[in-house]
């Protein structure tokens, strides 16, 4: 099978482009090495995806990724520096490829940064999301997985989470945005007969998570004995998944997208345990053996305080078992960490 996947130099692009190869398919991958974050790490992501740990040596953006593309290129891989806002670029890309399923990781993450540049969050998000689906469409790519997340409940008082919950109250552009992007989905899946599912992420963490999420920041500052900052309480609570489960689940969404049609389906793909900050903090000092300065500041706005996954309908529906608790996930990622600092 031949798999375009975009934002595959993220975090769990990487990962997920890194199993798709293992398991024998080739990979078509979109990424715009959005300066969100350093670039650099985007390109050790990349290597290491493609099982090319080499030496490589930075010199500035655009020459680094150019060098990428062509050390990257395979029979079975190919890179795209390309922004899918971009509609004539991606064209080119469906151009290039017999594409069976499209799967959808691209975004304007976080959100903090998406209330300051609400505006940029809707064109990647919702147009960029839209031009993919234009071009499903024309080029009768009727297979299609799209991250969604975990923020859609916004402070939903229900808990665990479940798919059936009125998501209609998002605290968040970025939540707003990934609302959107179901609610047009579901538009291409009824029009174009577009099979599609949905997968709502909760904090996923793990190796090359990355470094302005709370885990890897936290274990970056306890790590150089400086401050963290500690919102509110402690109590705000999160559902955090281990990047092996989640790739698990997208891999097993690809499994039965394939062997079923007329799909539109959300699901939750979560860990079911919930951690609050003060525990996540606690488990990551245990780990390191060093002790946390904390910088006592008030909850953020846009900030949910907590998040459960029903995993219920994922178990049932493509048999997602995840089975990495957050103490050994936590344990993983800091062997990780260290690894990478030495």
């Amino acid at each position: 099978m031949i798999y375009l996947v975009t934002g595959g130099s993220g975090f769990i692009g990487s990962h997920l482009i890194e199993q798709l190869l293992r398991n024998g398919h080739s990979v078509i991958n979109i990424d715009n090495f959005d300066d969100f974050y350093s670039y650099q790490i985007k390109i050790k992501n990349t290597l290491e995806s493609i099982g090319k740990n080499s030496d490589f040596k930075f010199t500035n953006k655009e020459d680094d990724i150019q060098r990428l593309i062509s050390l990257s290129h395979s029979d079975h891989y190919t890179l795209y520096y390309q922004d899918i806002r971009d509609k004539k670029g991606l064209e080119n890309v469906f151009k290039n490829h017999s594409i069976d399923m499209v799967i959808h990781l691209a975004a304007l993450a976080g959100v903090r940064p998406s209330i300051e540049r609400p505006l940029e969050y809707e064109e990647v998000n919702v147009r960029g999301s839209m031009n993919l689906w234009e071009l499903c469409k024309e080029f009768n790519i009727n297979k299609f997985i799209c991250a969604s997340s975990s923020s859609v409940y916004g402070n939903n008082e229900k808990t665990p989470f479940s798919e059936t919950d009125n998501v209609d109250n998002p605290i968040s552009p970025y939540a707003a945005t990934k609302k959107c992007g179901e609610i047009l989905g579901h538009v291409y899946h009824n029009l174009y007969s577009i099979d599609m599912i949905q997968l709502r992420f909760f904090t996923v963490y793990g190796p090359r998570q990355r470094p302005d999420l709370a885990i890897h920041k936290f274990t970056k500052l306890i790590y150089e004995g400086s401050e963290i900052p500690f919102y509110g309480d402690g109590d705000t609570a999160r559902d955090y998944t281990y990047i092996d489960d989640i790739i698990d689940g997208i891999i097993k969404s690809i499994i039965y997208l394939e062997n079923n049609s007329g799909v539109y389906e959300i699901i939750n793909l979560g860990e079911s345990q919930v951690i609050t900050l003060t525990e996540m903090v606690a488990t990551i000092e245990k780990v390191l053996q060093m002790t946390a300065i904390k910088k006592n500041l008030p909850m953020q706005p846009g900030d949910v305080t907590k998040t459960n996954a029903d995993i219920t309908k994922a178990k049932d529906l493509i048999s997602y078992k995840p089975d990495t608790d957050f103490q050994n996930g936590i344990k993983k990622f800091v062997e990780w960490f260290l690894r990478k600092r030495h």
